[in-house]
């Protein structure tokens, strides 16, 4: 049987029924340790995943925020040449 996630049902302390659990109930057979040894072999590869998807998006969003860096520095300018020529024009008596 399968957890919600797909992972295979780990029972947790004694309550598995195997014959060769210790009195302390603290004994693993070599299923539970493939059990665990898959499961954290999948959480590796989703964590592996995430860090490739979070290495993308802040690939992604230093590009955006380099773009926008550029288009405002060149609005400034435009603004600049923008009130530098009205100024010029606002200087020069009417012909």
């Amino acid at each position: 049987m399968s957890g919600p996630n797909g992972e295979p049902h780990v029972p947790v302390g004694g309550a598995g029924g195997n014959d060769d659990d210790d009195d302390d109930g603290e004994s693993f057979g070599e299923e539970e340790y493939a059990a665990i040894n898959s499961m954290l072999d999948q959480i590796n590869s989703c964590l592996d995943h995430l860090e490739e998807k979070n290495d993308y998006l802040h690939a992604c969003l230093k590009e955006l925020l380099e773009s926008n860096r550029q288009t405002r520095l060149e609005f400034q300018q435009q603004s600049e040449q923008q009130n530098t020529e009205a100024d010029v024009q606002g200087s020069q008596p009417p012909v």
